[in-house]
């Protein structure tokens, strides 16, 4: 026990969850219980499952893989495996999840300051965002001691005021196994299993670093990124079980507020006109977190993997932001819709390439290409055929 809830132990399972938990985190479970209403358990359970245990599945695999993300990928082959790696990558970087992270941002504190440009938040973001990530071997410290506990407490104010002004749950006549499917494909817009594969690897890379005796004692590397993972998910666990009791109990009347809205109208609901900081705070927290730790995986690959360090870590950082710059100015909606495609093409192609390289680590199966191939292939013909999938 002492062992587990050590201060590195636990920093690095604060760092985890903050690195995870974007403000697109706050949104969709907030929309999840504003559609589900009285079945909110049902979708949330479909939620936890996409949401939290497959990524904790995520940081198992890259633990057994040793943070290597290169043999992870290479096991569809090493052209393929790159290219996905890549892909992925790229979505968590510059052309969606840190963008999408600024545009939520925006959209929340634009109701609280009218005048403020978007174009000028956007880049004050960047440059922000900038700052904190030069320094790379400083990213566990600046999340885990510093900017993750803020966030714990704003997440925790806004539940406990809910949760003390409980309302009348709405029915919903929508089955139960729809509802869980719904809460399943939910939780692909979070994109927690596509960030576990080089968060891991990141948080690995950084701990060997600290330790000059790594190679020694490698085992105690991967048990305390295994007990950090689950100090995280359990976290993860707790704010989207929070927040999608809330809306189901509070968002009557919100119907026509967008996604990126719901947290500062149901806030306001609850909590009075005087909730505008901690929803500034809460929402600038979770943006300022997910993207410095995102930024600086899709940075650091296309440093090593694609620059092949002939380009500078700071430089390639710099053209990473300027891009997501551009991207942001497209707004939470427009990126919410580009990448949602991608995402119920991909995330099945992903959990099982996740799975399989599990049971190839800790038994042996060999078989991987032809049923990840067959998947995405199959997944992206119902896609456009126009199926629904719940």
């Amino acid at each position: 026990m002492k062992n587990f809830c050590n201060l590195e132990t636990l920093s690095t399972g604060l760092a985890m969850f903050a690195m995870f938990f974007g403000a697109g985190n706050i949104i969709f479970p907030l929309g999840l219980g504003q559609y589900a209403g009285d079945q909110t358990t049902v979708a949330t359970l479909g939620l936890l499952i996409t949401a939290v245990f497959m990524p904790f599945m995520g940081v198992l695999a890259m633990i057994l893989f040793d943070g290597n993300y290169r043999a992870f990928f290479a096991r569809i082959g090493k052209v393929p495996g790159f290219i996905l790696a890549l892909t992925i990558i790229t979505l968590l970087g510059p052309l969606g999840s840190t963008p999408r992270c600024i545009a939520l941002s925006y959209s929340t504190l634009k109701g609280t300051f009218p005048a403020l440009s978007p174009i000028l938040f956007s880049a004050f973001a960047c440059i922000g965002i900038y700052l904190f990530s030069m320094q790379k071997n400083r990213i566990l410290e600046i999340l885990g001691y510093f900017l993750t506990p803020l966030l714990i407490l704003s997440l925790a104010s806004i539940m406990l005021i809910g949760f003390l002004h409980p309302s009348t749950i709405q029915e919903n006549d929508t089955s139960s196994f729809k509802m869980f499917l719904h809460g399943l494909i939910e939780g692909y817009n979070t994109m927690d299993l596509l960030a576990a594969f080089f968060f891991s690897s990141t948080i690995l890379g950084i701990l060997k670093d600290k330790q000059t005796n790594y190679k020694k004692n490698s085992k105690d590397y991967l048990t305390l990124t295994l007990r950090a993972s689950l100090i995280g998910g359990i976290l993860l666990s707790l704010v989207y079980i929070g927040f999608s009791t809330i809306a189901a109990f509070h968002s009557h009347g919100l119907e026509t507020a967008n996604k990126e809205e719901l947290l500062n109208a149901i806030t306001l609901k609850i909590a009075g006109p005087y909730a505008n900081l901690l929803i500034c705070l809460t929402v600038t927290l979770a943006c300022l977190t997910t993207a410095i730790a995102l930024i600086y995986v899709f940075s650091d690959f296309v440093h090593k993997e694609v620059f092949l360090e002939k380009i500078s870590y700071k430089a390639t950082l710099a053209g990473a932001l300027m891009l997501t710059f551009a991207i942001s100015t497209l707004e939470f909606s427009g990126i919410s819709a580009f990448l949602g495609p991608i995402l119920q093409i991909c995330y099945p192609g992903l959990i099982l390439l996740t799975l399989l390289n599990i049971a190839y680590k800790l038994f042996g199966f060999q078989p991987v290409k032809v049923p990840i191939f067959l998947t995405f292939i199959i997944v992206g013909f119902i896609y456009f055929l126009g199926s629904s999938w719940f």
